[in-house]
């Protein structure tokens, strides 16, 4: 990977320059450079570093440009106000890179000289309850596509969804399954006023059994919490997402777990009784961020929701992970300072617990808002849209924005087949090749088995080299989304490689009898084109298909 081999060298090329030893958390990130700049690579390195090494930015980055020169993927190296690095890649290498591509697409972007991380992700983990709604597939979207990331990037990840199965959920869901059943009977009843009103429980209580007559409240919740947990899982392996364990909270009690962490913290001088009631003492302890302490056990005896979550993640860690992160929906802002202080009160650094906050998503046909469901009571749920757009489209859609900005959803465009709906354009890109390489051979330009040769002299087009810049963008493009948690980076890098791919398709004839060297040439740049798209929108969970 070419830019893998760049950032290598230039960090030996670094060992000049003692004094800006991590210095800079950003040093070793390779950037494209802005719009004004023409070059390959931009490092920002000057100035970001020019406080340590006690030097004006711009003089620094003339040092720096004197040192860089000689790498042997670099043709050039200038410098621009106010202190940016400019590297211009030489075309040899950049082919030499396609064809590393094309031998081994699917391990295109691992990094092999990483350390290994070793994470526990959790995401959707929804209340079963009720269906799951359109948020939790933004969730599983985020989680999964992150996973798949990670793990190409060589890092051991481990899938959970947390069932919250405990507390008096049970006994709640059961009452108001109960109720509408008792309706169907004839028979007067009322849903709890704080119990679940979705009309969902109506069509379970009418699949009931007979033998439902004898059920207490707990036996309906108990039943209601499969019925919905088996949808949650129907639903989650249609949107393509496969979790590792499906962790139950009742778990936790079931092995005293719960018990077992209370003692911990006590034994840690982390928590303190008052007023009848168990409290986590986390203000202005080391590491927290926390603005109040928080009850643990109630004045009953009965412990609050927060303390089985720090069972489940005192267990994350004693299972020898060690990073976890959590993707929560938008109503848990104030429950990321409260489970990193419970993360430093067990005795870890709060910094190994990452907390992602996904917004929520809104719902349109065009520029009018949709409210789908009939059945689910006040929201969209996933499984709706899915069946009206399909997975890909949900996907994809989903990994376009950043967790922490509200997302509208257009179903009118995720259904387009044009080059307004982004799914639709990348997929097109995919099929497209997959149509040229069999125009290929029957043009007789290609065989079968061919290994086809990028040489720098027939790929001296601009729309060519913007191509291959773009494909050696690729594996730094994943390190990003590695470093921000996200998968939003990588649904805009296939969006940016699929319009270049359109403009060379444009300009440039590829399938040409009378030219097959040149032929041959373009079909290597198809073919990392096709290779890159079929594995990035794999990271993404869509597919990719042949036709269209």
């Amino acid at each position: 990977m070419i830019l893998a081999s760049v950032r290598k060298s230039l960090m030996e090329k670094l060992k000049a320059f003692p004094k800006l030893k991590d210095s800079a958390p950003g040093l070793g990130m390779l950037a494209l450079p802005p719009k004004h700049i023409l070059a390959d690579v931009s490092l920002n390195w000057p100035m970001s570093c020019a406080k340590a090494a006690g030097k004006a930015p711009l003089a620094l980055a003339d040092e720096m440009a004197g040192a860089f020169s000689g790498i042997v993927e670099v043709e050039s190296v200038n410098v621009t106000p106010p202190g940016f690095v400019n590297l211009k890649l030489r075309d040899s290498a950049l082919c030499a890179n396609l064809m590393a591509l094309n031998l081994a697409p699917a391990k295109y972007g691992a990094d092999t000289a990483a350390v290994k991380r070793s994470i526990l992700l959790e995401f959707v983990s929804a209340n079963p309850t009720g269906p799951l709604h359109l948020a939790s597939g933004r969730g599983a979207t985020l989680g999964d596509s992150l996973a798949r990331i990670l793990r190409r990037l060589g890092h051991k990840v481990h899938c959970e969804y947390y069932v919250n199965d405990g507390g008096g959920r049970v006994v709640l869901l059961g009452q108001s399954l109960q109720a509408r059943w008792l309706e169907l009977q004839g028979k007067p009843a009322q849903v709890p006023e704080d119990g679940y009103q979705g009309d969902y429980l109506k069509d379970m209580a009418a699949a009931l059994p007979p033998e439902a007559a004898s059920w207490s409240a707990e036996d309906f919740g108990r039943h209601a919490m499969k019925t919905l947990l088996d949808s949650h899982k129907e639903d989650m392996k249609s949107f393509g997402v496969a979790f590792d364990r499906w962790y139950h909270e009742s778990e936790l009690y079931a092995s005293k777990a719960v018990d077992q962490t209370l003692a911990d913290l006590r034994a840690r001088g982390m928590v303190y009784d008052k007023e009848g009631a168990v409290w986590l003492g986390t203000t202005g302890a080391e590491g927290s961020e926390d603005d109040k302490d928080r009850v643990l056990v109630k004045k009953t005896g009965q412990p609050t929701y927060f303390l089985p979550d720090i069972a489940y993640h005192r267990d994350k860690y004693g299972r020898g992970f060690t990073e976890v992160i959590d993707i929560l929906g938008a109503d848990h802002h104030g429950y990321v300072p409260r489970m990193k202080a419970a993360v430093a009160a067990l005795g870890h650094d709060p910094a190994t617990c990452h907390m992602i906050i996904h917004q929520l998503v809104h719902l349109f046909r065009g520029a009018t808002p949709v409210k789908m469901s009939k059945r689910a009571g006040e929201f969209v749920t996933l499984r709706e849209v899915m069946q009206e757009v399909g997975k890909d489209a949900c996907r994809f859609f989903f990994a376009q924005r950043t967790s922490d900005a509200h997302l509208n959803f257009d179903l009118d465009l995720a259904k387009k087949k044009s080059s307004e709906n982004p799914v639709f354009y990348c997929q097109y890109v995919h099929a497209r090749i997959c149509s040229i390489f069999k125009e290929g051979l029957k043009a007789g330009v290609l065989k079968a088995g061919d290994r086809l040769q990028p040489t720098p002299e027939l790929l001296s087009e601009k729309e060519e080299r913007a191509i291959l810049i773009q494909l050696a963008w690729f594996p730094e493009v994943l390190k990003i989304c590695e470093r921000d948690l996200s998968p939003h980076q990588l649904a805009a890098y296939l969006l940016e490689l699929a319009g270049l791919y359109h403009a060379f398709y444009e300009q440039h004839r590829v399938v040409d009898a009378g030219q097959p060297q040149l032929s041959q040439a373009r079909l290597a740049l198809c073919e990392g084109v096709r290779a890159v798209m079929a594995e990035g929108l794999g990271l993404l969970g869509v597919s990719a298909p042949q036709e269209m």
